[in-house]
């Protein structure tokens, strides 16, 4: 969708609210106070719509990230746009110069937004006995204190081959206590798994998984076609977002942000669907 496109469909705060009822309750719905099926229609001046028959009102907003906003409608749905089209992310001080809000309104929407790419995402455990192999491996994003201490965030990536998806979670440690939960949790038992000769990494085998690695102490990175290359270009998506648009994250919210970047990096066959699925993925209306 290119921005004309979106300005069309989406000229201003009535157009951004009918496209929500319909698809949270579609063109009629069962009314909960009279039992009908019934046709909504608008309250004037409120977010809201009402049963022709008795009058019951629903809020189309309530369970969304626009509930319990002042801001309109048209910019959440331009934000969102922006986040969809954009190849390396959005800053919160691009959305304040683009909408005109403060920076706290703009962080707070983009970190909502974050959120709610991640439950689109969703997480669907990889791999599995005769599928594609799960290549595994470990990053430090972020940098030292003045004092000198290490105060890297540790992130584990797990890649599925052949156009797989991603999965990403901040740990608390590199060690192998933290580590193999992880990847139990995201990859199915019998999976091919490839990583480097980490320590953390070695135990993968009497996991049941089938465990494969590359020597990168050695200067060892591709043997037949065992590598890890997948997930370090992922990596390099990831640190390049991140240097180059938000400069720096806390620890505290990156997570949010690589949800962010999983959601792309996962549709990145499929573009054009990166904004549809945002707006038709918000949880059916009660």
């Amino acid at each position: 969708m290119t921005i004309k496109q979106f300005n069309k469909q989406f000229p201003d705060d009535d157009a951004c609210l009918d496209h929500l009822m319909r698809i949270r309750y579609g063109e009629t719905h069962h009314c909960k106070k009279c039992g009908a099926e019934a046709r909504y229609y608008r309250v004037k001046k409120r977010r809201c719509y009402e049963c022709e028959h008795c009058g019951a009102q629903v809020y189309p907003t309530a369970g969304t990230p626009f509930a319990r906003t002042r801001t309109s409608l048209k910019d959440w749905f331009h934000v969102m746009f922006m986040f969809t089209t954009s190849r390396n992310g959005v800053a919160a001080k691009e959305v304040q110069r683009q909408i005109g809000v403060t920076y706290k309104t703009a962080w707070r929407m983009c970190h909502l937004i974050r959120e709610y790419m991640g439950y689109v995402d969703g997480d669907t455990p990889l791999g599995g006995p005769g599928q594609p192999a799960v290549e595994i491996d470990k990053t430090f994003i972020g940098g030292k204190d003045k004092q000198g201490k290490d105060d890297k965030a540790i992130v584990i990536g797990m890649a599925e081959r052949q156009g797989g998806e991603v999965v990403t979670r901040v740990l608390r440690s590199k060690r192998s206590n933290d580590v193999v939960p992880a990847v139990r949790y995201h990859v199915v038992e019998g999976t091919r798994v490839m990583t480097d000769d980490g320590v953390a990494f070695r135990s993968l085998n009497e996991w049941g998984y089938q465990h494969q690695t590359v020597n990168h102490s050695e200067k060892e990175y591709v043997r037949d076609d065992i590598h890890t290359n997948t997930i370090e270009g992922f990596w390099s998506n990831v640190k390049r977002t991140i240097k180059g648009t938000h400069v720096w994250v806390s620890p505290k919210h990156l997570q949010n942000y690589l949800l962010e970047i999983e959601y792309r990096h996962n549709l990145r066959r499929e573009p054009h669907l990166m904004f549809d699925l945002l707006l038709k993925a918000f949880p059916k209306g009660a």
